[in-house]
């Protein structure tokens, strides 16, 4: 089971981005997926998060601006990011916790995975 994220870029403050994360492998269920975030010289937060049955967190520098829609098909969950702020320049991490998955033959618990990040600049 692994988890990709990508979408990041560079954008102008007031703009949008979407992030995806996608996670990969013969995966039955995932119970919550959150996006974490770590700017340059800080600690890693937690941005949003969604459970299995859509309900969802956000830290109160995100409310009104970002939205974690997430799509159980594909195994996928974004982050669609609007209003933009340099503050808001970090490289972001998607999470999953309890990924049930299985080989074909027998069925698998894994807690916790990450993707590899992916950076975010507001800039002008």
């Amino acid at each position: 089971v692994q988890l990709q994220a990508f979408g990041g870029g560079l954008v102008q403050p007031g703009g949008s981005l979407r992030l995806s994360c996608a996670a990969s492998g013969n995966i039955l269920s995932i119970n919550s997926m959150t996006w974490y975030r770590q700017a340059p010289g800080k600690q890693r937060e937690l941005v949003a998060g969604i459970g299995s049955e859509g309900g969802t967190k956000y830290v109160d520098p995100v409310k009104g601006r970002f939205t974690i829609p997430r799509d159980n098909a594909k195994n996928s969950v974004y982050l669609q990011m609007s209003s933009l702020k340099p503050e808001d320049t970090a490289v972001y991490y998607c999470n999953a916790d309890r990924i049930r998955y299985s080989d074909g033959y027998l069925g698998y618990t894994k807690r916790n995975a990450w993707g590899q990040g992916t950076l975010v600049t507001v800039s002008s």
